[in-house]
């Protein structure tokens, strides 16, 4: 997908948001986009998932199937949360049943029969961001998705943004938290002055300030302590098993991923630290 010399304004007479958007969006990427609030960063994400329509230029080659939760999720509708993804699998041709697993995945179980506009911003978030996963997006667009989130719903975002890309769908997410900004591979474009600013992915080496920690953890937390570690901002090289003890399951979930197959460690962030001496893994 690509922005093609895309401009928006609100009002015809109305300073323009965004002028001369040129950018493209790869299958498998991460993109956070960066900027202070009121520069123009939910209007890009709009563009991007098709709410809005660019007054010159177009996003081309969009995905058929985009996901997209806004920063608010609009809860003012006549619907209880089951009611509403239950419709939303409708409008997108799934049968009811396809947003159980999300209702379950994302802690709505308990709020399953309450009337959205009676959850609170945190959990109606959650409704929003079940809707938008209901069928695996080729594009997932996510503005601020981490507001009035609790921690394990927080932690679980990296999870879906990686599942997402690891099956070849991209991911538009912006952050002014910093909470997703040090995902291994993430491009990072900043909008300022209405205009957008691409930058390559980070340099994955270490830099010279950082250090490798290994930090052993009981084998079924280590998804979750992965998460934890890559929401914190910290870059998770490997996981392996200890030596002389017999692996019963992989220590990471299916659909996870960690990069630098050289580093060392079994990661958690509350149990023992040994500093990496060496420098293997680097």
């Amino acid at each position: 997908m690509r922005f093609d010399d895309v401009w928006f304004r609100y009002a015809r007479r109305a300073p323009w948001t965004l002028h001369q958007v040129g950018a493209t969006l790869e299958p498998g990427q991460t993109i956070v986009v960066l900027g202070r609030n009121g520069a123009g960063k939910s209007t890009l994400l709009q563009l991007a998932a098709g709410v809005l329509r660019p007054a010159r230029g177009a996003v081309r080659d969009r995905p058929a199937v985009v996901g997209w939760v806004p920063e608010r999720f609009p809860a003012s509708q006549p619907f209880t949360t089951v009611g509403y993804l239950r419709a939303m699998a409708g409008v997108r041709g799934l049968p009811p049943t396809a947003a159980d697993p999300w209702i379950d995945r994302l802690g709505l179980t308990p709020h399953a029969g309450t009337p959205l506009a009676d959850l609170s911003k945190g959990t109606a978030q959650k409704v929003g961001l079940a809707q938008a996963l209901l069928a695996p997006p080729g594009l997932l667009v996510l503005d601020e998705p981490w507001e009035g989130l609790d921690a394990p719903s927080r932690e679980l975002i990296p999870r879906i943004v990686a599942e997402v890309t690891e099956a070849g769908g991209t991911v538009l997410v912006s952050d002014h938290r910093g909470e997703i900004a040090n995902l291994p591979g993430a491009h990072h474009w900043t909008v300022a002055d209405g205009t957008l600013h691409v930058a390559p992915p980070p340099d994955i080496a270490t830099d010279a300030d950082e250090v490798v920690v290994e930090i052993a953890v009981p084998r079924p937390e280590a998804a979750a302590a992965v998460d934890r570690l890559r929401a914190a901002g910290h870059r998770v090289l490997r996981v392996r098993d200890i030596p002389g003890v017999r692996p019963e399951r992989p220590a990471v979930a299916p659909g996870h991923s960690v990069v630098g197959p050289e580093a060392t460690g079994v990661v958690s962030e509350h149990t023992g630290v040994v500093p990496e001496k060496t420098g293997e893994g680097r």
